[in-house]
């Protein structure tokens, strides 16, 4: 698409010891409000550790450090925040090592990325679904232009298929090796992959999805077609059931002469689409129901964001894996638990609940 295409111009690749440095046009540093505030530990201890490189020394030999305690403030990080920790347990004991690193390759990474002086070096090892490399990695660009000189120099190495593959079985008792740290789009408990954000936040061209930020405002106005309280009464959910069996299971919940199980569900034909130009797919269209059903496809599915934002009730079917966020959430507060061995009398339990406690 012509978006992809102004996309792919902003990148300069030039070799550099076996990598590819990846550079953006220069342009004035972002302006946004949606910045996470100094007040967050971690941007904040990052702005204290580069003003105290900066701040002269005083006449002991001391640094003169104004810039008070990281403990002295309420924290404002988002909530997922603190999984961060969680996700780098496994190797708080040994640290990462070159070898460790290693072995991530060889776990079919799909690319390294390094980051150096501020700039970013990308070395590719094969070649990833559709584009989610090259969004990803505009990802990691955008992150240098909205904080400059915050990011420390690192490497890591990134898988961008669905499934995580490093199991915690394989790596359990001090006589086997640590795991290989290899960052994907998600996770599950099982697992020790390392999750970051989908590259659809930056945009998913091949379904004509645009980045997150534009999207999340076509929502917001989408939201506001249709109070709550006059979207329709049912469970909506559009997708393609042909990626897992619990799709499939769920399309058994569908409205039928014999049963109304308070849905109404949709199979998306993505080739259809595309052929017809997505006119049926359209995320700021789909704000329409009252109940939105979220449930995964062969893996996590990066619909969530999308049904979340959409201002219904969201009905969340029972997952297997998690994203970097979901874990932040907190059932009955930002969605409604579905159970996945029983899908249509629990939807059918929560739709009516719901349209029969209107102000709650």
């Amino acid at each position: 698409s012509a978006g992809l295409l102004d996309l792919l111009g902003c990148f300069d690749l030039t070799t550099f010891t076996g990598l590819k440095q990846v550079t953006t046009i220069k342009k004035q540093p972002i302006t946004t409000h949606h910045k996470f505030p100094d007040q967050c530990d971690v941007v904040r201890n990052q702005t204290q550790q580069q003003e105290r490189q900066q701040l002269p020394m005083s006449e002991d030999g001391t640094e003169n450090d104004k810039t008070g305690s990281s403990h002295s403030r309420p924290s404002t990080c988002p909530s997922y925040f603190r999984w961060i920790h969680e996700d780098l347990r496994p190797w708080r004991e040994t640290g990462i090592t070159r070898g460790m690193l290693e072995k991530a390759r060889n776990n079919k990474a799909h690319f390294r990325v390094v980051i150096l002086d501020g700039k970013v070096y990308v070395k590719k090892y094969r070649k990833s679904i559709d584009t989610r490399d090259v969004f990803t990695l505009w990802g990691i660009l955008q992150l240098l232009r909205w904080y400059p000189g915050r990011l420390p120099d690192l490497e890591l190495m990134f898988d961008a298929n669905d499934r995580p593959t490093v199991r915690s079985s394989d790596y359990k008792g001090q006589q086997h090796p640590a795991p290989p740290p290899i960052f994907r789009y998600c996770s599950d408990d099982a697992s020790l992959d390392i999750v970051f954000p989908d590259w659809s936040f930056w945009g998913w061209a091949e379904v004509n999805i645009k980045p997150w930020a534009k999207s999340m405002v076509a929502i917001q106005e989408g939201n506001k077609m249709t109070p709550w309280k006059d979207r329709v009464a049912y469970a909506y959910w559009r997708g393609n059931p042909n990626v897992a069996p619990t799709r499939r299971d769920l399309l058994t919940c569908n409205v039928s002469d014999q049963q109304d199980w308070n849905t109404r569900l949709y199979i998306n034909d993505w080739v259809r689409e595309s052929r017809e130009g997505f006119k049926n797919s359209n995320l700021e269209n789909q704000c329409t129901h009252r109940y939105k059903i979220y449930i995964e496809g062969w893996a996590w599915s990066v619909s969530e964001k999308y049904i979340m934002a959409c201002d219904s009730m969201t009905l969340y079917v029972r997952p297997k894996y998690y994203d970097f966020f979901i874990r932040g959430m907190m059932p009955l507060q930002h969605y409604w638990p579905i159970r996945d061995n029983s899908k249509c009398t629990s939807l059918k339990h929560a739709v009516h609940w719901g349209n029969t406690h209107l102000d709650q």
